[in-house]
């Protein structure tokens, strides 16, 4: 029963100036699946780039987030959807001060990344605030080959 309950515990994590918590991880599904829990500020979104293994779902909980999806452009609020698959373009873009959304990754193995350039937090920040200016020279090095890996392309 373990592998059916997620326990948060210690599971909060700092990302983009904001914050994610792994719901579901990949180990618990046999690989199938991820779900994350992100919180980010205005302005930590990715660049265009395109998925080569996995299939996005969004589902927006607070906020209002900019979808870009192959040609497509769709605004989102809470309680709505979006779904970007596996092999299209796409970013979103934040329209309010922050926003809050569940991000479904199937397969699952791309949710590595997240961890990979997240650490661990013991309470959410009480305010968020997006990275200013562009990465480290080494870490964006070091972003675009874990990114890669994961058979990520960037536009």
């Amino acid at each position: 029963m373990e592998h059916l309950i997620s326990s948060l515990a210690g599971s909060l994590r700092a990302y983009q100036g904001g914050f994610l918590q792994l719901l579901i991880s990949p180990a618990q599904t046999g690989g199938q699946l991820a779900l994350l829990d992100f919180t980010l500020p205005q302005g930590s979104e990715p660049p265009r780039h395109r998925h080569t293994r996995e299939d996005e779902t969004f589902y927006v909980l607070e906020g209002q987030v900019r979808f870009e999806i192959g040609d497509a452009v769709v605004v989102a609020e809470a309680g709505q959807a979006v779904f970007a698959p596996r092999g299209l373009d796409h970013l979103f873009a934040i329209q309010s001060p922050q926003a809050r959304l569940l991000t479904l990754i199937t397969p699952g193995e791309f949710s590595g990344y997240f961890l990979e350039f997240s650490t661990p937090i013991a309470q959410a920040p009480a305010q968020l605030r997006a990275p200013q200016g562009p990465p480290l020279p080494e870490v964006l090095a070091q972003m675009l080959a874990s990114a890669a890996g994961y058979g990520v392309q960037f536009a």
